[in-house]
């Protein structure tokens, strides 16, 4: 039977037996943590009284006998202990005083000094830098004066003295500086909830700017439709029965493309993942730009062309959402400011990014009133949503004057290689 063999089983059995001892002393440390600091420690201070009295109770031939002074000087270095968390320093001075006093009332002097060790502890755990060093240099100090005074001193007694005296300081000092790594860390932890509670709220703002944006590019665009058929619609009815029906068509038509759109934004705020993932359909990419295109001139009259220039590459989900609305609130702009007949769309891919163009032959940026009320141009809440687009995606745009006349608006968003430098 080899060594180990024998000795992982006794070392189970070992384990199995002290655990529970463990557990118990852990449960009895924990409920001791949680009894009102005043009970513990004049607990502490009785047991301290009690210590520093057993060699009176049980003195050797020879001795003195316990005097009712001699009693009052052992209290002096136990009663102060009640206050130690309170008042560490001021009771530590009391125990300080009585000490010495009773060792050399008596003979002999206490063998060990219990009071000095409790607040020698105290004072290391609790004190400031200086108060800790006054109080060690003092007891070391006063404790080899006492003893030189009492001359029947071993000096073995000198070391043993001494040495416990620093082991209850340096045990005061550990504690401290785990009670100060215990704070950080909690201190740490509350600060990473605090963060993470910042984290979510950012997150629930930006994810609410992202639908109060998309919704307004929706309804601002199927309204603008619906509005500009709605106003041809009774100019024609009498006339041109089929172009009014048409008309009507067309605004049932927009208005079930942004009731569709509409429930796909806000499926967010109430859908659940099945099996972890979605079932919401995906937001409209760069894709559906032609069918876009098709839909204002269908819907208004208003012809857009749409070309695109480069390679198409990869876009982030979000920029690819962000290029269609861009887009989308650009032709709803021109539509409801511009009173254009045509509109251009152009798509322009580079290695790292897609410039978006749309340009349209209307009547150009309007001039600010001089009570500071209109706008730069077409849509001046529609441009705030497009810069605001394109920013959160690491891109930018601009909107003016196009080269020949009429209002542009171009837009540069990231591709997805390029995307995460953006952002930084």
């Amino acid at each position: 039977m080899s060594a180990q063999s024998w000795f992982t089983p006794a070392v189970s059995r070992w384990q199995a037996a002290v655990s529970p001892a463990v557990a118990r002393w852990r449960s009895a440390v924990s409920r001791l943590r949680m009894t009102h600091p005043y009970v513990v420690d004049t607990a502490l201070a009785a047991l301290v009284l009690f210590a520093a009295s057993l060699q009176f109770m049980f003195r050797d031939e020879g001795h003195d006998r316990l005097s009712w002074q001699g009693f009052l000087l052992g209290a002096g270095t136990a009663v102060p202990l009640v206050w130690r968390r309170r008042a560490p320093f001021l009771s530590a001075c009391a125990v300080s005083v009585c000490t010495p006093a009773a060792s050399l009332y008596h003979a002999p002097a206490p063998n060990v000094a219990y009071g000095g060790l409790v607040v020698l502890y105290t004072v290391a755990a609790l004190c400031p830098p200086a108060l800790r060093r006054f109080m060690l240099v003092g007891w070391l100090v006063g404790a080899s004066l006492t003893m030189l005074a009492k001359q029947q001193t071993a000096p073995f007694e000198y070391a043993f003295q001494l040495l416990g005296f620093l082991s209850a300081y340096a045990l005061g000092i550990l504690t401290r500086v785990q009670h100060a790594y215990t704070a950080e860390l909690e201190d740490r932890a509350r600060r990473l909830e605090r963060e993470r509670a910042l984290d979510t709220a950012r997150a629930t703002a930006q994810e609410r700017a992202r639908i109060a944006r998309d919704m307004h590019d929706i309804l601002a665009h199927a309204v603008s439709l619906m509005v500009v058929q709605a106003e041809a619609g009774p100019v024609v009815v009498r006339s041109d029965p089929e172009r009014a029906e048409a008309a009507f068509d067309a605004i049932a038509t927009s208005g079930r493309d942004a009731m569709r759109q509409l429930r796909r934004i806000l499926g967010v705020l109430k859908e659940e993942p099945v099996n972890g993932t979605s079932a919401r359909l995906p937001q409209p990419g760069i894709a559906a730009l032609t069918e876009l295109a098709g839909q204002v001139t269908e819907s208004t009259g208003l012809r857009v062309d749409l070309s695109t220039t480069g390679v198409s590459r990869p876009l982030h989900p979000d920029t690819e959402v962000a290029a269609y609305r861009v887009v989308q609130e650009a032709l709803t702009n021109t539509v409801k400011h511009a009173y254009a007949a045509s509109a251009r769309v152009e798509l322009d891919w580079t290695e790292d990014a897609l410039t978006l163009t749309v340009t349209d032959d209307g009547r150009g940026p309007v001039r600010s009133r001089p009570d500071g009320g209109g706008s730069a141009g077409p849509g001046g809440h529609g441009l705030i949503g497009i810069r605001e687009r394109a920013a959160a995606c690491g891109g930018s745009a601009e909107s003016g004057r196009g080269p020949d006349g009429g209002f542009r608006v171009t837009v540069r968003l990231p591709a997805a290689v390029g995307r995460q430098a953006a952002l930084g």
